[in-house]
């Protein structure tokens, strides 16, 4: 069995810790949100840089070193065209990172809305009003760029990783040992062409004697599906089970609401977000509306099979 040694970093938090938003929530500024639009518009990224060097810089260090997680907001989405709006994400998205590509097309921006696809195996979430629960995704950073709310419901919760792994520590300490043996995940039809319907993979790893979490417990269990797919043992439902009741108590997550032109950036490897069920518009243009960039950032903080994104596939 590991040694029941529990992570104390930064990244350990609950909601207590932050009594005051200001600690990972910051308003862009006029001159922020001139410069966003300015290269949405087609500025030099040279610019972009040179304005938000500070800035970019504190970001890092409270997503690398910190918490794992900031929240921009007044985003200029109101100053732009909808294309200059993607580009000024991306240039955002590019002072941290490098944008990765998010499907099998190698889309580094992904639409979130509710497309009314059904609840089925091989149906990704974001394209649902479903409710996600808690999960990471597979990249070092992701964003969130909120261009419409729902019209009830899809609050963000967000909850530190690392608490998760203590408070497993402190109730199953055996569970986490499953959680670093390999498990099957589904691959949602985005595999290549030869490989199979499911890779295998630990939802925790070490990174630098540091735990790492990569859990997306609904892509595991659809792994099932596949007959060549492992069959999950009793242990490894009760750690995905367990790892849901932790994060679910409210004593553990804090809760947002999305307002237009917020950015939600989290590090996957230290945060895992959920989202809750919602209702929207028939109306597209009224419809919950969130842009998602995945970043590659200089130093690794996750799996290096996850870190490049899903790569493109040809075999349609």
């Amino acid at each position: 069995m590991r040694s029941a040694v529990g992570v104390h970093a930064p990244s350990v938090w609950t909601p207590g810790d932050f009594p005051d938003e200001s600690l990972w929530s910051f308003d862009l500024s006029p001159a922020d949100r001139r410069a966003l639009a300015s290269y949405g518009r087609g500025g030099e990224f040279t610019d972009l840089t040179r304005h938000f060097g500070e800035a970019a810089r504190r970001w890092e260090e409270l997503l690398t070193h910190g918490p794992g997680f900031v929240r921009l907001r007044q985003f200029p989405i109101e100053l732009l065209t909808e294309a200059e709006t993607e580009l000024a994400y991306l240039g955002l998205g590019r002072l941290l990172g490098e944008p990765v590509g998010q499907d099998r097309d190698a889309s580094v921006l992904t639409h979130i809305r509710d497309e009314r696809q059904p609840a089925a195996p091989g149906v990704r979430k974001y394209r649902t009003n479903l409710r996600q629960d808690f999960h990471s995704d597979g990249s070092d950073l992701v964003g969130l760029l909120c261009l419409h709310p729902a019209q009830s419901g899809g609050e963000s919760r967000i909850v530190s990783a690392h608490a998760v792994y203590n408070e497993m520590l402190r109730r199953a300490p055996h569970l986490v040992d499953v959680m670093y043996q390999s498990m099957p995940w589904d691959r949602n039809g985005e595999q290549g062409a030869g490989e199979p319907p499911f890779f295998e993979l630990p939802p925790i790893t070490d990174l630098n004697g540091t735990p790492r979490l990569f859990f997306i417990a609904w892509y595991i269990r659809d792994s099932q599906r596949h007959p060549g797919a492992p069959r999950l043992t009793e242990n490894q439902c009760a750690a995905l089970d367990l790892v849901e009741a932790i994060a679910n108590d409210p004593a553990f997550h804090i809760e947002m609401r999305f307002e237009p032109g917020d950015v939600q950036l989290l590090n996957n490897a230290v945060v895992l977000h959920s989202r809750e069920a919602y209702t929207d518009a028939e109306d597209l243009s009224r419809r919950r509306h969130l842009l998602r960039l995945w970043l590659k950032t200089a130093t690794a903080t996750t799996h290096q099979l996850l870190r490049g994104g899903i790569p493109r596939q040809n075999n349609r």
